[in-house]
């Protein structure tokens, strides 16, 4: 038997930061950070408006499912929760009555690096989903293994209870709060700069003018 490592909730993210985040897009921070991207075979399932909240982490391994049925008991509303599967890619681990279960806890949104089942019951549950994708296989109650609000490792980037989250339908983003504000301020600078690049486009100036953009060439030899 595999001990169950259990931690304790994180402080959630300040209301403050998360209407700070609400206004920006993970692609905008992209532009200048690298960090804390999950990948990109972790996809929107379903509700994919953008979202943001409180990481809560879950390892649930193989086919035993029971670490989550502890972790939808402790869920808050704004919680946005992480479920590494340990490199599992055949069984379900969450379907329609679990997603109903984290949603009337107030769950901000679920990623699953692993698969999910039910996806006709999670769109018109409207919780924001992201996962690797679907299977008909599932898990049990095997209560032997996994844990709850430990580092947990999903779509290749280390996920830390209490991170901030912010995710739409192009991608999950996990940043430290303390590094989130900064983050976030810069992007909304640029998302502001950008209306102006967008004028100048539609004015009929070429992308390359707008963004002074530099090549160097190559001189072809004599």
């Amino acid at each position: 038997m595999t001990a169950i490592e259990r931690g304790e909730l994180p402080p959630p993210c300040t209301l403050q930061l998360l209407a700070l985040l609400k206004e920006v897009e993970p692609a905008t921070i992209g532009h200048f950070h690298d960090r804390g991207f999950l990948h990109g075979r972790i996809k929107a399932m379903a509700a994919v408006a953008r979202s943001v909240g409180t990481a809560v982490t879950v390892r649930c391994e193989g086919s035993d499912g029971s670490i989550l049925h502890h972790a939808l008991g402790q869920l808050r509303a704004g919680d946005f929760l992480f479920v590494d599967r340990a490199g599992d890619e055949t069984i379900a681990c969450m379907g329609g009555a679990s997603m109903l279960a984290a949603r009337l806890r107030g769950v901000a949104g679920v990623v699953v690096d692993g698969c999910v089942t039910d996806i006709a019951e999670l769109r018109e549950l409207g919780i924001p989903v992201w996962a690797r994708g679907l299977s008909a296989r599932t898990t049990r109650a095997g209560g032997q293994s996994g844990s709850f609000c430990r580092p947990v490792d999903c779509g290749g980037v280390r996920v830390h209870p209490g991170d901030a989250v912010l995710a739409d339908e192009n991608g999950v983003l996990v940043m430290p709060p303390d590094e989130a504000w900064a983050l976030a301020r810069k992007a909304i600078g640029l998302q502001q700069a950008e209306q102006q690049t967008l004028s100048r486009l539609r004015a009929g100036e070429s992308y390359s003018d707008v963004l002074d953009t530099r090549l160097v060439f190559q001189e072809a030899a004599a």
